[in-house]
């Protein structure tokens, strides 16, 4: 990866600017446009064209009538709508009555299936399913006997269902023989197992999922659109501003137009692969880019960043042997667009390392085309998404002509400016490994570097201009925030975001408050279930966070929303799980996958029956103000 990246940058250095600008540019486009136009084709021919499957309720998936038999045997007779299929281990029936028993289960060899939801070899069952079942031989005749029958199934398409349980009344005429039964209705499993449909609705994305139900290309482009805008100013985005700045600068005179152009290549870039990764997760269910956030792969791309730093603070200069650059100019030079490509191929890099973020719109889009396939719609949602994200990107290359200088000693400061940033951008990458202390002082040395480039440590003469009084400001307010960072970190600070926390008197009520926020963590769909199961024993509520060491968001909630002592004291009461999917295995997979989620943040709520809450789980960092209304929403 650090290869490719090194080989756009060089590509980029050995181009020629030449003055024919306009036909290197139409040839570019003509190049994205038919890599497009092939992808689209791609999809259309591997997805069929057509309307949204819907999907059927769950009792028409799964029809249960129940009778008795010639010999007094309670008949339970399923019948699977095509498609659908149930789960052999989760057929069960119980007596409710006291003194009164029901036998095992006799159920018929089911077919053997490898279930990705579950991540292991089931047995299942299709089409028609009779089960059988008795009472208790001791049972006198002329008791009632009621009976909770419960059973849990998934659709091929990927929908699974939670599990159901239907109520019987049974009359025992005989000893030991039903005569009777009776459908009492049917509701929903009160089982607490944390079972949920993927389809359920991202907490605040009512709008998202009408306007993708809606099926209207306008009111879908415009709403994302929107949400794209929206998240551009969130560290999905953020992040690559430096990259593209250094990018421009680094192109030497360049106008609004050229400006513009290197953006459109780079957010183009970014755009394309997100609408493709999107897509392609959509549809294996799962986020693909998870592969990419793991140690080795941000510390690689930090480093990267940190030797374009160095690069834009002249330390050297990245430049090949002469005969490969030789080479590789005249190749770009054939190769129509030119360093638009390199621009091109760095916005699809950012986009894969930079911004992994997954938010609501996001979400939305990704759990629509899990459940109904429709890569048209879905990819025109993801793709209006990354346009919308682009906007401050675009803007940026416009004004390069008129922010940016373009000589003289300005352009060196501006060069040193950009270095800082990326310097900014590396340490953003992997602050999430850190520990809290190297995390907050490696930023306060980071603010400190920033602090000397800007004169903060110069002494301050009586003839210097306004923009030296003013660097010199800057850069004493940023040795002072760099002295923050590492006092903090040496006094203990948790996180770089809130340095001055072990300087803050706590009450008492606070530490008590502390001493409740750990977290119990949960690594399988079984101890999921098991820590639900017993939360609702004892009546208590439940909230399910999903956490990766990679994920920024996950931070900041850990450090400026769960540690507040208003959310502190609203959870109290409230059963704290957290689900760590660092490692992306085929057990964390699973635990996404149960809820529709395709990467973290994403937190859940169960009520104190072990239901889950559909209509209050979050997706994203929120806020302590704004989680307390998630909160209230769920009840707690």
């Amino acid at each position: 990866m650090v290869a490719a990246f090194m080989r756009v940058s060089w590509t980029m250095a050995a181009v020629e600017r030449q003055d024919n600008k306009g036909s290197r540019m139409i040839g570019f486009w003509r190049m994205v446009f038919r890599i497009v136009l092939a992808s689209v084709a791609g999809w259309l021919l591997a997805t069929p064209c057509q309307a949204a499957e819907d999907f059927l309720p769950v009792d028409q998936a799964f029809k249960l009538e129940a009778s008795a038999t010639k010999d007094g045997q309670l008949m339970l007779d399923f019948s699977l709508a095509q498609g659908t299929y149930l789960y052999r281990d989760q057929f069960k029936a119980e007596s409710t009555t006291p003194s009164v028993t029901l036998g095992p289960l006799v159920i018929p060899p089911g077919m053997r299936k490898f279930d990705e939801t579950f991540g292991k070899e089931l047995e299942v069952y299709h089409g028609q399913v009779p089960v059988r079942t008795s009472v208790g031989a001791a049972t006198p005749a002329g008791t009632t006997v009621d009976v909770d029958v419960g059973y849990q199934g998934c659709a091929d398409a990927g929908l699974c269902y939670p599990p159901q349980t239907r109520h019987f009344k049974l009359t025992v005429n005989q000893a030991g023989k039903i005569t009777a039964v009776e459908s009492v209705g049917k509701d929903q499993a009160s089982q607490p197992q944390a079972s949920a449909p993927a389809s359920l609705p991202a907490a605040g994305g009512n709008r998202i999922e009408a306007a993708l139900a809606s099926g209207s290309l306008p009111a879908i482009v415009g709403v994302f659109l929107v949400a794209g805008l929206l998240l551009s100013f969130t560290p999905c985005v953020l992040p690559m501003m430096p990259i593209l700045s250094s990018v421009i600068v680094g192109q030497g005179k360049v106008g609004r137009l050229r400006g513009f152009t290197l953006a459109l290549s780079y957010s183009q870039g970014m755009a394309l692969v997100y609408t493709l990764l999107g897509v392609a997760a959509g549809l294996a269910g799962e986020g693909l880019a998870a592969s990419l956030q793991n140690p080795w792969v941000l510390g690689s791309f930090s480093a990267l960043m940190v030797l374009l730093a160095l690069s834009m603070f002249g330390v050297y200069e990245l430049q090949m042997p002469g005969f490969i650059q030789g080479h590789l100019t005249t190749t770009s030079n054939k190769l129509k667009g030119g360093s638009l490509v390199g621009v091109f191929f760095m916005g699809v890099l950012s986009a894969l390392i930079v911004g992994p973020c997954v938010s609501a719109p996001l979400a939305g889009a990704l759990v629509y085309l899990s459940q109904t396939r429709d890569v048209v719609v879905g990819g025109v949602a993801l793709y209006a998404l990354a346009w919308g994200m682009s906007v401050p990107l675009l803007l940026l290359g416009l004004s390069a002509g008129t922010l940016l200088p373009r000589a003289g000693r300005w352009m060196d400061a501006v060069k040193t400016f950009f270095g800082v940033m990326l310097l900014g951008v590396a340490w953003w990458l992997v602050y999430p490994l850190l520990p809290p202390l190297a995390a907050t002082l490696s930023l306060g040395a980071l603010l400190a570097l920033a602090a000397a480039l800007t004169g903060g440590f110069d002494t301050l003469s009586t003839h210097v201009s306004l923009r030296h009084r003013l660097s010199l400001a800057l850069g004493m307010v940023l040795a002072l925030l760099a002295a923050i960072q590492i006092v903090g970190g040496l006094a203990g600070a948790r996180s770089p975001w809130d340095p001055l926390r072990p300087f803050l008197a706590r009450t008492s009520a606070d530490a008590g408050a502390s001493a409740q926020r750990a977290f119990q963590r949960v690594s399988s769909l079984q101890e999921l279930d098991a820590a639900v199961a017993a939360a609702a024993r004892a009546g208590q509520t439940v909230m399910l966070d999903f956490y990766a060491d990679w994920c920024v968001s996950c931070k900041e909630m850990e450090h400026l929303t769960f540690s507040d002592a208003r959310v502190q004291d609203r959870l109290k009461n409230t059963v704290l799980l957290q689900a760590d999917v660092t490692a992306n295995q085929a057990d964390h997979q699973a635990l996404l996958k149960r809820f529709g989620l395709f990467g973290p943040p994403g937190i859940l709520f169960f009520d104190a029956q072990g239901q889950l809450l559909s209509q209050a789980r979050v997706i994203g960092f929120q806020k302590a103000d704004e989680f307390l209304k998630s909160l209230q929403t769920a009840g707690l």
